[in-house]
């Protein structure tokens, strides 16, 4: 039987890995809402009030799923970490707190009204409703992101009989990872949601189906992926200069640099052996990862001979991770520089290497995001804080058969949630957007559909 400490360490990895994919959708959503009723009331254009009636229903159902998918990983802090509760409780408990006071109780309150709302209230009022929902998302970003943040780079405590204690919640919220993390998280939410909106609308444009839908919604998401995509690379910069400044050992796991050098080459692939600390295999070019880590082609990158080998990370899982997400943030930039050159030639809506190619970037967004939390988690290990709290050291004293048995459980559950949220997602999307009138009569959401249920 697996050790009870690995299996609960993967049991929280599939659940926040699977509930992680609704908020980033959702918050990009919310924000394609708003802007989509704001312009229907500045311009009178039916077709943005049809691009919000359409919408709102993948963004109910993909809200809903991310209620019921967060719940269990508060209760697995108790569970399967209850040690961990205890000691950082005083800190990340407020903040957890502050995350349901001010952005979930928000976010419920005026959903209703912006989902069953059209014809109840003035069109004013619901456009409120939405920016309401839009600006709750972004708050539970923020409070969610602050704590996690806290553990790589905790600040503002004091440790009293081995329990953390705030001094400064100031220090505490605005730790030093956290506002570059938050950029990069809500930036990579906007792009999640901004090639669904490319891929569905070219899906449409291939199939000549709701074209002048089609049309207005792939023409918007295209500028937004071009705007979106060099941004979050500029935001991830500033992240990895932040990352190698507090946590140099992430970043020797991201390269796979085993001993400290200057000048340090990019290893475009590797095969890292984490038992002999090198790599079997390597395809570099030379001095780039200085030049991308520290803005010097000669500085120097802190290899991961600086620490004993029971304090490094899983370099295979970090440093393919970052590899993924670094390929798919170059394939929206390119998506993003096509769709500016189709459009200068006219051919925006009928290039098919651009619609076949945001077709398949639909899910890519999600990956890149899935992707980049392996590289800051896992990176992170074996500390749960950094420098300060092992992992293995906070794990509730579970028989190792009832967490296995829990885990396949939720294995289980999820996926059977997650195949029916596919197939709601799909019959959306195959069925299209009501015409305006329509829309104006379609006052409610199908019982199906209704995340209450």
């Amino acid at each position: 039987m697996p050790d009870p400490a690995l299996l609960s360490r993967i049991q929280f990895a599939f659940t926040i890995s699977y509930h992680i994919i609704f908020p980033t959708i959702t918050i990009g959503l919310s924000l394609y809402l708003a802007l989509m009723e704001g312009l229907w009331l500045k311009t009178g254009r039916q077709v943005y009030l049809q691009q919000a009636r359409f919408w709102q229903k993948p963004f109910a159902i993909t809200f809903g799923m991310g209620v019921v998918s967060g719940v269990v990983l508060s209760y697995e802090f108790g569970t399967n970490f209850s040690r961990f509760s205890e000691i950082v409780g005083p800190v990340l408990s407020p903040l957890l707190t502050y995350e349901v006071l001010t952005a979930f109780f928000l976010e419920a309150g005026f959903l209703g009204i912006m989902l069953f709302g059209w014809k109840k209230v003035s069109p004013k009022v619901h456009f409120i409703a939405t920016c309401v929902v839009c600006v709750g998302t972004m708050i539970s970003a923020f409070w969610i992101l602050a704590a996690n943040s806290w553990l790589h780079t905790p600040a503002g405590y004091e440790i009293v009989d081995g329990v953390f204690h705030p001094t400064d919640w100031w220090a505490v919220i605005f730790n030093p990872s956290f506002p570059y993390r938050l950029t990069h998280m809500l930036l990579a939410s906007f792009l999640s949601a901004s090639l669904l909106f490319a891929g569905v609308n070219a899906i449409y444009l291939l199939r000549k189906q709701h074209t002048e839908f089609a049309k207005s919604g792939f023409s918007i998401a295209m500028w937004a992926i071009l705007v979106l995509a060099p941004l979050q690379i500029l935001a991830g910069d500033m992240h990895g200069l932040n990352v190698h400044e507090h946590q140099p050992v992430k970043v020797a796991a991201m390269e796979a640099v085993w001993e400290t050098e200057q000048g340090a080459g990019f290893r475009l692939f590797a095969l890292p052996n984490q038992k002999e600390a090198k790599n079997d295999f390597e395809i570099v070019i030379p001095k780039a990862a200085s030049l991308i880590l520290t803005h010097d082609i000669n500085g120097e990158i802190a290899g991961l001979d600086q620490v004993a080998p029971e304090n490094r990370p899983p370099v295979a899982v970090v440093f393919f991770s970052f590899r993924i997400m670094l390929a798919l943030g170059g394939l929206m930039l390119l998506l993003g520089v096509l769709g500016l050159w189709a459009r200068s030639k006219g051919r925006l809506f009928d290039n098919r290497l651009l619609l076949n190619l945001s077709r398949l970037m639909i899910p890519a967004g999600v990956i890149a995001t899935l992707a980049g939390w392996y590289v800051v988690e896992v990176g992170r290990q074996p500390w749960l804080v950094q420098g300060l709290v092992r992992t293995v050291d906070v794990t509730s004293p579970l028989p190792a058969s009832q967490v296995l048995s829990t885990l396949i459980l939720f294995v289980a559950v999820y996926s059977l949630l997650f195949g029916v949220y596919l197939y709601f997602m799909r019959k959306l999307i195959r069925q299209g957007p009501a015409d305006v009138a329509g829309a104006a009569q379609d006052d409610e959401l199908p019982t199906t559909l209704n995340p209450a249920h």
